[in-house]
Parts: C-alpha cells; structure tokens; sequence
C-alpha cells in the first residue's frame, strides 16, 4: 500500500523535468499577475502586489518545493503571509479587502504544487485568474440579481445536501427498501429540480426553460420531474398545459436512458430496443413541445433576467422550491417502493415477469437492468414481453403520480401523449418480438 507521507514528497527530479516544474509555474504566476496588475492602480496608494510580485512568488514556491530542505517551504510560506500581513496593515485605501493578499499566499502553494503535479497546478491558476477576474459579475450576481428567497432555499439545499445526506445511515429498514439515505436523496433531487426550473425560468423564456430543465432532470427521475411539474402546476405557478409538457420532455430522457441501460448491462438488446425508443423518444418530444409552444404566456417570458433590487421589478417569486411539497412527493415514491417489496413479499418467488411488473411502477430502468441480465445474449421470441409490461406499467406509475400530485388539470394534458408515446414504443417491441 502507498504511504500517504511518501506520496506527498518530492521526487529528484532531472534538469528537463525542474526546468518544466519553474517554466509552468512562471506561466501561473504571469497568468494571475497580469489579472492583478489591471487593478492594482498606480502611484503611492497601489495595490500590494502586481505582475512581478505574482510571478516571482509562485516561482519562488516552485523553487522552494524542488529543493531538498522541506523547511524552506514553510519558510517560504510564513514570508509571503507576513509581507501580506504588512502590506494589508499600512493600506489606507476606503476599501482595503483581502482578495489581492489571499491570491498572492494561494499563488505561492501553486508554485509548490508544480512539483508534485503539474496540470493540477495550472487548473488552480486558471481558476483563480477567472475568479479574480470576475469580481464585477459576481458582485452584481450576489447583490442585484439573487433575491432573498434563493439566498435562504440555496442555503438549505446545500445543509441538505452537504451536511444531512453525508450524516443519515445508508441502510433500509425494511429488505431494500426504507433506506433513508436514498430518501433524503430523492428529496434533494426534487429540490434541485425546482431550483434549476426556477432559475431557468429567470435567464430564459418561461417555455424553453421548463422543456430544456425537463429533459435535463428526466435523466435522474422523469416520475420525479412529473411529480415536481405537476406539483407546480397544482400550487398556480405555471399553467397545467405547460407543466405536462415538460412532462413529456422528461420522457424523452427515459428512452434515452433505455438504450444506455441496455448498452451497459446487455448489447444485444439494442437492436430490438433502438426503433421502439428512437420513434417513442421523437413522439414524446414532439407532443411536448407542442404542449410547451401553445401555453399560455408565463410572466416571465421574454424577461432574460429578474433583478431583485428593491425598486426595481421581478417576475415571479423569489422562492426556489416548496420544500413541505417536495417531501409530501419523497413520502409518495417511498411509499410506491414499499408496497412494491410487500406485494414482493406476498407473491414469493412467482417469476420475473411479476417481479417487473411490480418494480417498474417504482423504477424503470432498474427493473429492466434485471431483464436484460436474466435473459443472456441470446434473446427469445417472448423475452419482450417484459420490456412491454414493464413500460407500460410505467407509463400507469407516472399517470398515478401526475394525478395525485398535479390534480386533473395537468394530468388531462399530460396523459395523451404519455400513453401514446409508450403505446408506440409497445407497439414497434411488439411488431419485433
């Protein structure tokens, strides 16, 4: 096993190979210097550090890291955060900040990492530059463009995400399923989804954000972007007719998702699979764009951005998600899977068709995984009588979720090209069994 303490030090390096490790690192220090070169102005009152200043630091840490004396980096370190210290203490400018003496202690770790990797090094530079280089963008982002409502719904998607998801156990409670990691999970999942439709809809036109968001999310759940539209569309913030149209949307993604399921798990099921997809998947997008175009106009379309200045308008509302909604769908879909594994339980072992029929109401693609890999290379006349059942079982799941969750309303618009979309696909699995 590699040490962890071995891994981290320095390898002797030839003339050629120290020679590469100096030239990337003036490269980075040029790079981010020219940024901080354009701002630090002139005269007395300058900036504390410019093009010289960056370049010669990171080539310093290069310098410093190639030697065989592991204390002149931390030397080389505790220099430059004092000179910035100095530097920070004697300004005497309205609006000192700290960006230029962080960047200049960042840039000095870039040139220590040349040593140890090179491209990782000039990742870092470019990513600071690009930064640094952004303030105004940024500034304007974080004060005039965000409202107080994203502020506080980015907030607890990222506590959800990044502090809840890690913390909860990854086990069911119950066989497969009751596992509340992969609750939380699909919690966030919906969340993310209405926070990309939100913004979506605030940099594009209302239409083409919900059928491009749509498709995106339909990757991860269509059911779950059908139930986060019709969830929408219940609650008034969207017109039914376009919530199912990105419904339909979504549905294309599952086609998509067919075929790359099929591709990893068993090739052979691509040549019965790719025209009953191929023809769904262009039906789905179709109808639902047609659904998209004929909606009635949002209030945000043709607004490219939504300010949320106070005294200047915004369209909409300034929150992301329904955070009480997205749970009531979570509870919804666990509760789908748990009567799947008790109807699981009841039936034993009564054979796969069961077994997938049962299982596609919650997932599809996992229940055709099973499908493909039971049934070998070699497939038989009625091996496709479980892809049809499954998908059309699947197409009644998403009816059932759209009704619960959109009302009748959204599912009218929603269910005609849902099921004459699956109708087709069966129909060509069919024709080709």
């Amino acid at each position: 096993m590699l040490n962890p303490v071995s891994a981290l030090s320095p390898v002797p390096f030839s003339l050629q190979g120290a020679l590469a490790v100096l030239v990337t690192a003036l490269g980075c220090g040029l790079l981010i210097g020219i940024e901080r070169e354009r701002r630090k102005g002139i005269g007395p009152g300058r900036a504390l550090a410019g093009l010289r200043s960056f370049s010669i630091t990171c080539v310093t840490g290069a310098v410093a890291a190639l030697t065989p004396f592991p204390g002149l980096v931390v030397t080389g370190a505790v220099m430059v955060v004092a000179l910035s210290v100095v530097a920070h203490l004697r300004n005497r400018s309205d609006d000192p900040g700290t960006t230029t003496e962080i960047a200049l202690f960042l840039t000095y770790l870039i040139g220590v990492l040349c040593v140890w990797s090179l491209p990782l090094a000039a990742a870092l530079a470019v990513g600071l530059t690009a930064l640094l280089a952004g303030r105004e963008p940024l500034h304007r982002f974080a004060h005039h463009w965000l409202r107080q409502g994203e502020v506080r719904d980015g907030i607890i998607l990222a506590a959800l995400v990044l502090m809840a998801l890690p913390l909860v156990p990854n086990r069911p409670f119950w066989g497969p399923v009751l596992n509340p990691y992969v609750i939380v999970q699909l919690l966030a999942l919906l969340l993310a989804v209405q926070s990309l439709a939100h913004l979506c809809r605030r940099l594009l036109r209302a239409r083409e954000a919900v059928a491009f968001s749509a498709l995106a999310s339909g990757f991860v759940s269509s059911t779950a972007t059908i139930a986060t539209l019709g969830l929408a569309a219940r609650e008034g913030r969207s017109s039914p007719r376009l919530m199912a149209g990105g419904g339909l949307m979504s549905c294309v993604s599952t086609q998509a998702q067919l075929l790359l399921v099929a591709l990893a798990v068993q090739p052979a099921w691509l040549s019965v699979l790719w025209l009953p997809a191929l023809m769904g998947g262009l039906m789905a997008a179709g109808w639902g764009w047609w659904l998209v175009r004929g909606a009635p106009p949002e209030p945000s379309d043709g607004v490219v951005s939504s300010p949320g200045v106070k005294g200047l308008p915004g369209a909409g509302d300034d929150r992301m998600f329904s955070l009480w909604g997205a749970a009531a769908v979570a509870a919804l879909l666990a509760g789908i899977q748990v009567v799947v594994h008790a109807f699981d339980l009841w039936l034993g072992q009564a054979g796969l068709l069961v077994g997938t029929l049962l299982a596609s109401i919650a997932d599809l693609h996992a229940a055709l995984a099973a499908v493909f890999a039971s049934s070998g290379p070699v497939l038989s006349d009625g091996s496709v009588w479980p892809v049809m059942l499954a998908l059309s079982v699947h197409a009644g799941s998403k009816s059932l979720t759209a009704g619960l969750v959109g009302g009748w309303a959204y599912l009218r618009w929603l269910a005609p090209g849902l099921w004459l979309h699956t109708a087709l696909a069966v129909g060509l699995l069919y024709g080709l069994r």
